[in-house]
């Protein structure tokens, strides 16, 4: 017998709908016909000298001592747009911010961040905790970007994170396959392994591979 559906006909769901389902990931994701996996990543890092890495450590301390992020808002400003404008800077890309994209009726939204350079995809997800379910909306945005991008790059990599928490996940486009991060990245203790992350998606993603917890 087959598992009823979660998504209801003719109903409209933006991204942030699926952060309030109370489904599994695998559940909702099954709706898309993607299956779902936790397994730690091994995620491309950028292997060069980081410019943005001194000021950027100075800076996102300064603002955690005078600043308390509750909000999500002030999440993205103290902790979150800081750190990915350094990365746009020493990549020489575009940071989008609220990136609008509308592929259907259950598929539709804006992304909190995206880049998207001729050499890799990211998509950033904001929140103020709960990173579990917030991880749920970013695959969905995965999966709707996959649809709507012209790129052919077989891996799309997204990221939610509260600023001070990062994790990752990867969608391979053809095997319809999301996969979550085992591994949390903590800022500022893991602020240089975090900027290597990011920067080696942007720059120059090779073939992702994964290794056991």
């Amino acid at each position: 017998m087959n598992r009823p559906q979660i998504l209801q006909p003719g109903t409209s769901y933006t991204f942030s709908k699926y952060f309030e389902l109370p489904y599994a990931p695998a559940d909702i994701l099954a709706e898309f016909n993607c299956t779902y996996q936790r397994q730690r990543l091994d995620l491309p890092k950028y292997k060069d000298k980081l410019n943005c890495f001194d000021f950027l450590s100075g800076y996102l301390s300064r603002n955690l001592a005078y600043v308390n992020p509750i909000s999500e808002m002030a999440r993205r400003e103290v902790l979150i747009a800081p750190t990915l404008l350094e990365i746009c800077a020493e990549t020489q890309t575009q940071l989008n911010i609220e990136y609008p994209i509308n592929v259907n009726e259950q598929l539709k939204g804006s992304f909190d961040y995206y880049i998207n350079s001729d050499a890799g995809i990211l998509v950033i997800e904001a929140k103020q905790s709960d990173l579990g379910r917030g991880f749920t909306q970013l695959a969905v945005e995965l999966i709707a970007l996959d649809q709507w991008t012209q790129s052919q790059t077989p891996l799309l990599y997204g990221a939610v994170t509260t600023g001070e928490d990062w994790r990752f996940g990867i969608f391979h486009r053809q095997e319809k396959r999301i996969v979550q991060d085992l591994k949390l990245y903590r800022v500022p203790e893991e602020l240089e392994e975090l900027l290597r992350i990011l920067i080696g998606i942007i720059v120059a993603p090779t073939s992702l591979t994964m290794e056991n917890s």
